[in-house]
């Protein structure tokens, strides 16, 4: 079916299917029985450090980026689950930046689907 990107701040519709919070803290000002989150693993989420130096300008994009993919591979075994759920039935990853370019969740999103291949 396919993965696609949310804002945390926008509403869940049945459309989105299986709900993923990619951010390692609870998006601010979203009440979590109103977010319908199906799972929330924070192991998928850049580090503290990696997040604070982006946000904190320390970083570039493709650093950012980067730097995000290794960590990631790090828990590849427990993102091809989540890989594999996207091939059977449409996954949201829901994410709190305001930036809906530069994210984490459009990372994951291209680390998932090559995981799919």
């Amino acid at each position: 079916m396919g993965i696609v990107l949310k804002r945390a701040f926008d509403p869940p519709e049945p459309a989105d299917g299986y709900r993923v919070l990619v951010d390692r803290i609870w998006p601010r000002g979203v009440p979590k029985a109103q977010a319908r989150i199906d799972e929330w693993p924070k192991e998928a989420a850049p580090s503290a450090e990696l997040r604070r130096a982006f946000h904190g300008g320390e970083l570039s994009w493709g650093e950012f980026r980067r730097r995000y993919l290794s960590e990631l591979r790090a828990c590849r075994g427990r993102l091809r689950g989540l890989a594999e759920r996207a091939r059977k039935q449409r996954v949201t990853l829901v994410y709190a930046s305001r930036d809906e370019r530069h994210n984490n969740a459009m990372v994951l999103k291209q680390y998932l689907r090559m995981l799919n291949r």
